[in-house]
């Protein structure tokens, strides 16, 4: 395949990140002016954990990067591109999050900048964003991101904002005209696109603020205690109101693409106004729908809902992470512990159909864009497309399932030794992640609430017939032929299911505690023959 034919596809493609690249393309049909590179932006703010939601945003943007560099037969290495990963860490803190310890400690800092406020966690960072940048830093290093970590305090401490800055000040009053009319009255009477810094607490206040000298970044207010102040707005000694701090960064830094959640659709709108006021260009951007909790209920950092980052790969991979993520992000998700199995088994799914695939088809596969993210290779041919694991993660947990909650990862390559002709975790490494993942999830959520029912009359006659012609059977048969014998049982009429989903369905519930299951066949040949039969036997007992 040449570079050419990729970029032919790439630019007709229908999935998400080369639609997104598309516009980008329409932005700089000619390339960016002075040959610049295309600048990808993503935001966190530093005030909770990181979360999947935070990882989420980064990981689409880096598809989308990796998209724009097809369409224009770039390879990362070119510098056609950049992504930088920015922290609002000099917000104020509105709220002590509930999932940090020290929250007391925490409360007396109320509205100072994240960066000037004592790690509560005593990790020896030098503030609460220092930590959490950190942790974020951690996560996106982990996945391989290539990304640029900027930190707002620093470009406002250090002066890197201070001529965006002056440009805010000389049009104090235009901004005021875009963002009064979008606020309530008893807001209005307050609101300043600069937030002072009180020079006595030390806190971002939001109070009216009069613009005395533009070009000096000189600026008056009223302090806490009454006091009338006129400083430098300049060099940390303010920072800006949310919207207007947003556009403000696109224009000092160049930012071409953004993307944000949906509760940030108005922040969009007006930090796209202001940003044109300033001179500077709204970025593209995608504005994607936000993560749910199992409750259907919006994940937020400061209640510490849903799944954290170290949750999910405690109970799943890190690819399987990244596809769930992939698909239809202008779809909510739910985000629970749930989701993981079958995400990473569609995973593999994905991956294993590469080779087979169309290009066409290959540029829609969320494998082939995972495959790309960090760069890995420079065509569609992907290094690791077409790999499959020997045995399926469902038919793994089923499997730690009969074992019990005191399984061992010993135990389970054992079993697996009846499955695959060379059970060495060493040739097997992302399998072997995935036996300690599956044995996690058993731990925590199946084996506290496992319960195998008795089987009906009508039942218990089938598990009798399978039993028998099991006790037939050669130890080494096939899984396709145990599946054949499993699946002829279910026909029998004398048996009575009305079909055979009420077959396997009992064949779950009374051998696996559960109510879906993998191919019986696949599970007897992995768990043993003589297994097996146990488990029939301890069911029928039930009986």
């Amino acid at each position: 395949m040449t570079e050419q034919t990729l970029i032919e596809a790439a630019r007709v493609s229908k999935a998400w990140p080369f639609q997104e690249a598309q516009r980008l393309l329409k932005r700089y049909p000619d390339g960016k002016p002075g040959g610049a590179p295309v600048l990808f932006e993503t935001g966190y703010g530093p005030s909770g954990l990181p979360h999947i939601g935070t990882f989420q945003e980064v990981l689409r943007t880096t598809l989308v990067r990796r998209a724009y560099e097809a369409l224009i037969g770039a390879k990362p290495e070119d510098g056609k591109t950049r992504l930088v990963a920015f922290s609002d860490d000099m917000d104020g803190l509105r709220k002590v999050p509930d999932n940090v310890p020290n929250r007391e400690m925490l409360a007396e800092h109320l509205g100072k900048p994240l960066t000037r406020i004592p790690d509560p966690f005593n990790a020896g960072f030098d503030s609460f964003a220092h930590h959490n940048n950190a942790k974020l830093r951690e996560f996106l290093d982990r996945f391989g991101f290539e990304y640029e970590f900027m930190s707002s305090s620093e470009h406002y401490n250090l002066g890197g904002f201070d001529d965006a800055l002056r440009q805010v000040l000389r049009n104090n009053q235009a901004i005021l005209d875009i963002m009064l009319p979008t606020l309530r009255e008893e807001r209005r009477r307050t609101y300043s696109p600069v937030l002072p810094i009180s020079p006595t607490t030390g806190v971002v206040l939001q109070v009216p603020v009069e613009v005395v000298d533009a070009e000096a970044g000189i600026v008056r207010f009223t302090d806490e205690d009454g006091t009338v102040v006129e400083q430098s707005a300049l060099g940390g000694m303010a920072k800006l109101q949310w919207k207007v701090d947003w556009a403000m960064r696109w224009y000092a830094l160049g930012v071409d693409y953004e993307m944000c959640g949906k509760d940030l659709t108005d922040s969009v709108t007006q930090s796209g106004k202001i940003v044109q006021v300033l001179g500077g260009r709204k970025p593209e951007g995608l504005i994607y729908e936000l993560f749910l909790d199992a409750n259907g209920e919006k994940i937020s950092k400061s209640k510490g809902n849903g799944l954290t980052i170290e949750e999910w790969l405690t109970y799943g991979s890190e690819e399987s992470l990244g596809f769930y993520i992939f698909p239809n992000p202008k779809s909510a998700k739910q985000l629970h512990v749930g989701v993981i199995p079958r995400a990473v088994d569609d995973y593999w799914q994905f991956r294993a159909r590469l080779p087979e695939q169309e290009l066409d088809k290959q540029l829609g596969n969320p494998a082939w864009h995972l495959l790309r993210a960090n760069g890995g290779f420079d065509n569609a041919e992907a290094p690791g497309a077409g790999d499959t694991l020997p045995v399926t993660y469902g038919l793994l947990l089923n499997l730690v399932g009969v074992l019990g909650a005191g399984a061992t990862r010993e135990q389970v390559w054992s079993y697996l030794g009846n499955y695959i002709a060379d059970p060495d975790p060493a040739k097997h490494p992302e399998l072997d992640v995935l036996v300690g993942t599956a044995l996690a999830y058993n731990r925590d959520f199946v084996a506290p609430t496992l319960e195998r029912r008795a089987p009906t009359a009508n039942e218990a006659a089938a598990l009798r017939r399978l039993d028998e012609t099991l006790a037939d059977a050669a130890s080494d048969t096939q899984a396709e032929d145990l599946q054949t014998i499993v699946y002829e049982i279910g026909k029998d009429e004398q048996f009575g299911f009305e079909s055979l989903r009420d077959w396997f369905k009992a064949l779950y519930e009374t051998l696996l505690g559960s109510s879906q299951g993998p191919r019986m066949g696949s599970f007897i040949a992995l768990y043993g023959i003589e297994n097996s039969r146990r488990l029939i036997a301890e069911a029928l007992a039930r009986d």
